[in-house]
């Protein structure tokens, strides 16, 4: 075989490795940052690619031919991109509930009017909410889910080799699913804040009633804050508990959907 033959063999399924990799690079936890430029995203992107392609080809893609075609590869193209979006969004998903409760908690403290913008994430929100992110996304390094990511990726190839994804209403039915499930964790976050401090506002208007002299005001916000801050510091071991959970859901939810695919 010569050497043009080998390249209009190989370079197609290496150019849908590479786009599967780099869909994970749009939405994936650390990899999606806007913090790091595109060039290196996709510098990433294709040498794990070109890296890992002859271990793929060798076991997962005998018998599988693409012609080097442009019409031919484009929609297959952002067929593979749509695998790594959803395992990096799948992946994401935990972060961003835990960030929204966090944000819930922050309103109900007070804190709604100390939000910032933070360029890690290309966003605004108060001070609660970016250190639950920062927290989870902190566990997220510990735990190796940055590697777990990428392997999650390679491993799907298993079951969906290049060329072969075939989408239908299962996709809806995935989307739906993890999005329910980050904003359950998100009111799972803030419920026992939320409770607290209904318990609290009822509490201070039985006051003001009792003891009219007294200035609700000046002394309700700064319980509430108080109170916020230390239910916040008393249920960081179950946050964290509760987002662990919520990835391992998560990325079992959605190796189970690639699963379907290959079927």
């Amino acid at each position: 075989m010569s050497q043009l033959e080998l390249i209009e063999t190989h370079l197609p399924l290496m150019l849908l490795v590479v786009f599967r990799l780099g869909g994970l690079m749009v939405y994936g936890p650390i990899f999606g940052s806007p913090v790091i430029p595109v060039r290196i995203k996709i510098l990433l992107s294709f040498f794990i690619g070109i890296t890992i392609y002859p271990l793929l080809s060798t076991q997962h893609f005998t018998g599988v031919e693409l012609t080097l075609d442009v019409w031919t590869l484009a929609p297959l193209i952002l067929l593979e991109m749509f695998i790594g979006l959803a395992i990096g969004f799948a992946a994401s998903l935990p972060l961003v509930g835990v960030q929204t409760g966090g944000l819930v908690m922050g309103q109900q403290m007070g804190l709604g009017f100390a939000q910032f913008y933070n360029p890690a994430v290309d966003d605004e929100a108060d001070v609660v909410g970016q250190m639950l992110f920062f927290m989870g996304l902190a566990g997220f390094l510990l735990i190796g889910g940055h590697e777990a990511m990428v392997l999650g990726v390679l491993h799907s190839f298993e079951h969906v080799p290049p060329g072969s994804v075939l989408l239908d209403t299962s996709v809806i039915t995935l989307l739906t699913g993890l999005l329910m499930a980050a904003y359950e964790l998100a009111l799972r976050v803030a419920a026992p804040l939320l409770a607290l401090i209904f318990l609290q506002s009822i509490a201070m208007g039985f006051i003001s009633k009792t003891v009219p002299q007294l200035n609700i005001l000046s002394l309700g916000f700064p319980l509430r804050i108080l109170v916020g801050f230390l239910i916040v510091a008393l249920g960081l071991v179950i946050i964290n508990e509760l987002m662990m959970d919520a990835m391992d859901f998560m990325v079992i939810w959605t190796f189970n959907w690639i699963e379907s695919l290959g079927e």
